[in-house]
């Protein structure tokens, strides 16, 4: 009985006389991925991904937000820690997300509408939607 390929596996490899051979590393590159649609994952990505809708506070909460600055205000030197929600628009599409920052306040500059936090991070005081922290609780 004979195995499959017994009569041609050696026999002599054949070598073009009149072409030089082809360096591996091309030979590996004929054999590469190819994308004919460069970039479409990452379009299809973008479109899925999903963003929240900006809440319109209504003048309960603006009110109750202000009086919350203020304390911060007549505390900064206490430096609070406090934790901030606010929206942060995103740069490519309609909506953002609604992130929360928790740290010590640094100052609010009234002028610019922003607040300061201690590790750097500028809070926008007319994206914020709630406020917390021990500075508000009564004793």
């Amino acid at each position: 009985m004979t195995k499959s390929y017994d009569d041609i596996i050696h026999l002599p490899y054949h070598v073009s006389a009149t072409r030089s051979p082809m360096a591996a590393i091309d030979r590996a590159a004929q054999f590469s991925p190819f994308a004919a649609l460069t970039g479409y994952d990452a379009a299809i990505k973008e479109t899925a991904r999903q963003t929240n809708k900006r809440i319109e506070l209504d003048d309960h909460m603006k009110i109750a937000l202000n009086e919350r600055l203020q304390i911060i205000t007549d505390r900064i030197q206490e430096y609070p820690e406090i934790a901030i929600t606010y929206f942060q628009p995103d740069e490519k599409k309609n909506g953002g997300t609604y992130v929360t920052a928790i740290g010590t306040t640094q100052r609010i500059d009234k002028y610019d509408r922003v607040i300061f936090m201690t590790d750097g991070t500028a809070i926008p005081i007319d994206e914020i939607i709630n406020i917390e922290g021990q500075i508000f609780e009564v004793d």
